[in-house]
């Protein structure tokens, strides 16, 4: 009978589990509504950031610095050997090292999570849960509700204070986790036009362009 007890009660904790995730949070709706219309108001931002990539299966735990610079559906990132630019239309890659730039179409998927929509994506796809509340920060799980996608979760850090992003992690089915921290948070820096979302091979002594339009 006991044993029967126990087997019910796990049942019903795993349901209410279940239950938690299929719905909207509301107090995680209301906390990504606020840290959204910060972002919407700011007309550009920059942020420093790490990069961690974490691989058990290929014991991997990679750490690379960068920089965001991002302009409503433009952005610009600087990590490692690369730059990458997109003005909304074209995608610029910049390899330094090689002096190389691959230009392509700019022909976004519904899936990708890029630094100008990761403040807007729980808005469409995505159950949300506040996970765990810190003195200083609260943490929602966003799950999407097509299981059919390679990342199973994305968890944002949210700062108390100012409703910025401290750190998204995104958890993909191979066991991989990808890990971006801001570690400074810049909004509305000098110098954000839009030619500074286009990449100017004028500027780069014999850059080699690879057209693959």
């Amino acid at each position: 009978m006991k044993k029967t007890s126990c087997f019910l009660f796990t049942i019903l904790v795993l349901l209410t589990g279940i239950k938690t995730y299929a719905q909207h949070d509301p107090k995680a709706e209301a906390i990504l509504n606020e840290m959204s219309k910060k972002y919407k108001s700011i007309k550009a931002f920059k942020a420093d950031f790490s990069y961690v990539l974490e691989s058990p299966s290929a014991g991997k735990n990679e750490t690379i610095t960068g920089e965001i610079f991002v302009k409503g559906e433009k952005f610009k990132i600087k990590l490692g050997n690369q730059e990458v630019i997109n003005n909304g239309t074209t995608v610029w890659t910049f390899l330094k090292e090689e002096n190389e730039v691959n230009v392509s179409n700019y022909e976004p998927d519904a899936e990708d999570i890029t630094p100008n929509n990761i403040y807007t994506i729980y808005q469409k796809g995505y159950k949300y849960l506040l996970a765990e509340e810190t003195a200083s920060a609260q943490i929602i799980d966003l799950v999407p509700e097509d299981k059919s996608k390679k990342i199973f979760k994305i968890r944002i850090t949210v700062s108390k204070k100012d409703k910025s992003i401290k750190s998204w992690k995104m958890f993909e089915k191979t066991g991989n986790r990808y890990v971006y921290n801001i570690t400074k948070f810049s909004p509305n820096p000098p110098g954000i036009d839009d030619k500074f979302f286009i990449f100017d091979k004028n500027k780069h002594k014999g850059v080699e362009v690879v057209d693959l339009r």
